[in-house]
C-alpha cells in the first residue's frame, strides 16, 4: 500500500497558552481528498457563497446567511463526508490532563484528571479554579516560578473534600521546560492524525498549512513518536486540500465551542458528529454526549 497524504489545518491555536486566550477550543482537521476533488469543493463553495474574497475561510461558512452552504459541506451527501476527521481539545481539560501527566510522570492519572476537571470548578469556585489553571499554564510557559503553582495547590488542597484530595496528590512542577512544548495541542493532534489515517498499517504523510510552531525540531520529535512518513508545509491560498481542511477546522472549533458553553446549534452539532475523532481531549460529559454520541473521549 502506498503512502497516504493527508491535508491538515488547525483553528484556535495559541501555542501553549491554554487559559485566558482568545479561544476555549482547539481543532485540528485532516482531509483525504484528491487535488481535483478539493478544487471542485472550493469551486462549489464559491458558487454558493458568491463573495469577492480572494481566499475563502471558515468564517465565510459560519455567517448565518451562508448556513445552507455549511450544511451542504458537512452533510452525508456533501463533498468531505467519510473523507475527513477533526481532533478537538477543550483547552481547560487539556491543561488538567497535562497537570496529572507531569505529576504522575505518565498517563496513569487520566481518570483523576477527568474527575478533577468535572468537580473542581464547583468545589473550589470558578475564580480559584481558573487561578489554579492559570498558575500551571504560566509556570509551564516559563512566565513564573514553579513555587507559584505550589502555593495555589496548597491552598486548594487545604479546602478538603475529594477535589482537595485530588489536587493534593499533585507533585511539584519541573523547574525547567524541555525544547518540545508540552502544552501545545498541535503536536498530539498531528500524532493522532497519523494514527487515525494510518490505522497502524499504512504510512502517512502530512501536508500542513504553514505554522510557525512546526519547526524542524518539533517535526523530528513527531517522527520519533509516530510513524510519520513526511511532513511538508503548504499555503492554503495555493493548495485547495489545505483550504478544505481550514474550512473543517474552523467550523468544527466554533460548533464545538458553542456546544461546550451550552449554546450549541443542534443541527450543526449533529452534522459535525461523524467527523469528531474519538481521541479528542474532551472532559465535559454533557457536550461530549452531543459531539461524540456518548463515546468516551480521552
Amino acid at each position: 500500500m502506498g503512502t497516504l497524504e493527508i491535508a491538515c489545518d488547525e483553528s484556535g491555536s495559541e501555542g501553549e497558552k491554554l487559559i485566558g486566550g482568545n479561544t476555549e477550543v482547539f481543532a485540528h482537521a485532516g482531509v483525504l481528498l484528491s487535488e481535483e476533488a478539493a478544487a471542485e469543493c472550493i469551486r462549489e463553495t464559491r458558487d454558493r457563497i458568491r463573495s469577492p474574497a480572494t481566499e475563502y475561510k471558515a468564517n465565510h461558512l459560519l455567517r448565518s446567511k451562508h448556513r445552507a452552504v455549511l450544511v451542504w459541506l458537512l452533510a452525508p451527501t456533501g463533498p468531505i463526508y467519510g473523507r475527513a476527521r477533526v481532533y478537538l481539545a477543550d483547552k481547560a481539560f487539556f491543561a488538567v490532563q497535562k497537570i496529572f501527566e507531569i505529576a504522575y510522570d505518565g498517563p496513569r492519572g487520566q481518570a483523576s484528571a477527568v474527575e478533577l476537571y468535572r468537580i473542581g470548578p464547583a468545589a473550589f469556585g470558578r475564580e480559584r479554579w481558573t487561578a489554579f489553571l492559570e498558575a500551571f499554564n504560566e509556570v509551564m510557559r516559563g512566565r513564573v516560578d514553579p513555587e507559584a503553582f505550589d502555593l495555589v495547590v496548597a491552598s486548594l488542597a487545604g479546602m478538603g473534600g475529594r477535589a482537595g484530595e485530588l489536587v493534593g496528590s499533585l507533585g511539584g512542577l519541573p523547574a525547567r521546560r524541555g525544547a518540545i512544548p508540552l502544552l501545545d495541542p498541535l503536536i498530539p493532534a498531528i500524532v493522532q492524525a497519523v494514527a487515525h489515517w494510518g490505522e497502524g498499517t499504512r504510512p502517512v504523510s502530512i501536508m500542513h498549512d504553514q505554522h510557525n510552531g512546526l519547526t524542524e525540531e518539533r517535526i523530528a520529535h513527531i517522527r520519533r513518536v509516530a510513524p510519520l512518513a513526511g511532513l511538508r508545509l503548504a499555503d492554503s491560498f495555493y493548495e485547495p486540500r489545505v483550504q478544505v481542511a481550514d474550512f473543517l477546522a474552523g467550523v468544527a472549533r466554533k460548533i464545538a465551542e458553542e456546544e461546550l458553553n451550552g449554546r450549541g446549534d443542534t443541527e450543526l452539532v449533529q452534522l459535525l458528529r461523524p467527523y469528531v475523532d474519538l481521541a479528542s481531549a474532551w472532559g465535559d460529559e454533557r457536550s461530549w454526549a452531543s459531539l461524540g454520541l456518548g463515546r468516551v473521549a480521552v
